[in-house]
């Protein structure tokens, strides 16, 4: 009786022995699981004490070597974290060259419009000529100081009479000369003749002929005298009355020319 109640107290104390060291195990396990701060400390398990044999009637005292419990294991004290190697910074994305920009499309001339063929523009209209008027032509001859022989001056002139002087027009279709001379005055008018036109006045000279006065007979060129004098537009005259028409005719101004004496004075 008594060696079967020792043997149920040696399997009831390795049975606890065994959950002992199971849990013991288990609870390391959960201390590498659990975050360090959280894992759990236990008390180390108290020896068993001793258990002491019922005596018996026959007083035999049997002594069992009991086998030493096992200490559970010390609280191992929380692991530290695992260091990690700190992380490379993520390699920086590859810098690409900036694309070039599109190449601008070819700019192309402006297409010009089809030339519209050129209408044809009324021919502009001539202004009317002005009506043809025969020419008449005036002016007056003088006789120069004597003193002034040789300046070209009229200070001291005075009117040569029966002076005479010649209207040449170099149109080659009806060349004319006509001859003309002065009166008291000096003064000479040469009627138009039917031949000349105010279309062919700028073909006309005037010049000087011959002086009657013996002492006052070289022709000087004094306002072309010599060479032959243009024919120069006059003022037309205001009308004599109000019932009178306009003259037929248009009058030309030349001159005034003089004539000189060939010798020195005599003093």
């Amino acid at each position: 009786m008594a060696s079967s109640t020792l043997i149920l107290k040696f399997l009831f104390l390795t049975s606890f022995l065994i959950s002992t060291v199971v849990s013991n195990d288990i609870d390391d396990t959960v201390s590498w699981t659990q975050s360090p701060h959280h894992a759990p400390s236990y008390q180390p398990a108290a020896a068993p004490s001793p258990h002491h044999h019922h005596r018996n009637n026959t007083h035999h005292h049997h002594h069992h070597n009991h086998t030493k419990l096992a200490t559970p294991p010390m609280a191992h004290s929380p692991a530290k974290a695992p260091v990690h190697a700190p992380t490379k910074a993520p390699a920086k994305a590859p810098v690409h060259a900036p694309t070039k920009a599109p190449a601008k499309a070819p700019v192309h001339a402006p297409t010009k419009a089809p030339a519209q063929p050129p209408s044809s523009s009324p021919v502009p209209v001539a202004a009317p000529m002005p009506p043809r008027k025969f020419v008449a032509v005036q002016g007056v001859v003088y006789c120069k100081a004597c003193k002034y022989k040789g300046v070209d001056t009229l200070l001291g002139a005075t009117p040569l009479m029966g002076a005479e002087v010649l209207l040449t027009c170099n149109n080659t279709k009806y060349p004319l000369r006509v001859k003309g001379t002065t009166d008291k005055n000096g003064y000479f008018f040469i009627k138009p003749p039917k031949t000349l036109t105010t279309y062919g006045s700028h073909t006309c000279r005037v010049t000087l002929l011959t002086s009657p006065v013996a002492t006052c007979n070289a022709p000087t060129n004094l306002h072309a005298g010599l060479k032959g004098s243009l024919l120069v537009p006059s003022k037309k005259p205001p009308l004599s009355s109000p019932k009178a028409g306009p003259l037929p005719y248009d009058v030309f101004s030349v001159g005034p020319f003089a004539f000189e004496s060939k010798t020195p004075c005599n003093h």
